[in-house]
């Protein structure tokens, strides 16, 4: 369906099968599939048509602060799904928020291409936008979370926009130069992703380690599993003396025998995020009069 705002090209309402819904009631609550709204966009981002989310609450007696989730992974590889998104998003909007995500420029049939922490960082922080077209997101009220990749992405995003109130950052890369160069793989696949001409310095930009007194200084959860394959836990332990030394309100949870989806652990991952976004979002939203 057409949307007046520029910044939403299309939208529309993901619908899934009985046996889907069932799964939805499963894995993420019956509350997920009957009290939210998942959609899938496409949206404005720097002139480039770009594909993403939106869920929200079915209540519009009042308005909801609103989170940012990033993805993680490269291209296609990692994108979202029309049944994760129902769930994942639709989860975060059962707790009373609504939430807007991106895959990226270049992916699931979007413009551009992707450049895994360049100018697609745009891409994020135009999602924000979005939310004046949404009946009950409250657009002054925002929190941001990322996993793997989109931790980095969020990074990146709070240093170009520190208008958020606290943020969830899982399984993250937060040293992307040494991430790559330690792998020749890594640094063959990224070469072909960003380019060879700068290489390293491009790797240096995307490395929020080089710039953490740039960050705001909201509250940070920051989540990894010991024995990641994919980003090592180092990449979270060593953010957090970071934040540690610059006097930062953080606070890192490593789990035993966590792997890079933490997926052992999904209950009490699940519950430190709610928690997290109910004590430092919602705590600061009053309700419109």
């Amino acid at each position: 369906m057409k949307d007046q705002n520029p910044f939403i090209l299309s939208r529309d309402e993901i619908k899934l099968n009985i046996t889907q819904e069932k799964m939805i009631a499963s894995g993420w609550g019956q509350e997920v599939l009957y009290n939210t709204v998942t959609e899938k966009i496409f949206y404005s981002s720097n002139g480039l048509k770009v594909r993403g989310y939106i869920s929200y609450p079915i209540d519009k007696s009042k308005k909801y602060p609103c989170i940012i989730w990033n993805r993680g992974g490269i291209g296609n590889k990692g994108a979202i799904d029309s049944f994760t998104a129902r769930g994942m998003f639709g989860q975060l909007a059962s707790w009373g928020y609504v939430v807007f995500a991106s895959q990226y420029r270049g992916n699931d049939g979007g413009e551009g291409h992707d450049e895994f922490g360049g100018d697609d960082v745009n891409d994020v922080l135009n999602l924000i936008p979005i939310a004046n077209e949404i009946e009950n997101a409250d657009n002054t009220k925002w929190g941001i979370e990322g996993w793997s990749r989109g931790g980095m992405m969020t990074y990146l995003a709070l240093l170009k926009n520190p208008n958020f109130k606290c943020t969830v950052i899982v399984s993250a890369i937060s040293d992307v130069k040494n991430y790559v160069l330690s792998s020749d793989n890594r640094t063959f696949i990224y070469k072909k992703l960003i380019g060879e001409e700068d290489f390293e310095k491009k790797l240096e930009k995307r490395s929020i380690m080089n710039f953490v007194d740039g960050l705001p200084k909201i509250p940070y959860l920051l989540m990894h599993g010991k024995n990641d394959e994919t980003v090592p836990v180092e990449q979270s332990i060593r953010i957090a003396q970071k934040f540690r030394e610059h006097d930062y309100n953080y606070r890192l949870e490593l789990f035993e025998a966590g792997d890079h989806y933490l997926k052992k652990y999904r209950k009490e991952v699940d519950e430190m995020r709610r928690k997290w976004f109910e004590k430092y979002l919602k705590s600061y939203y009053k309700s419109s009069p």
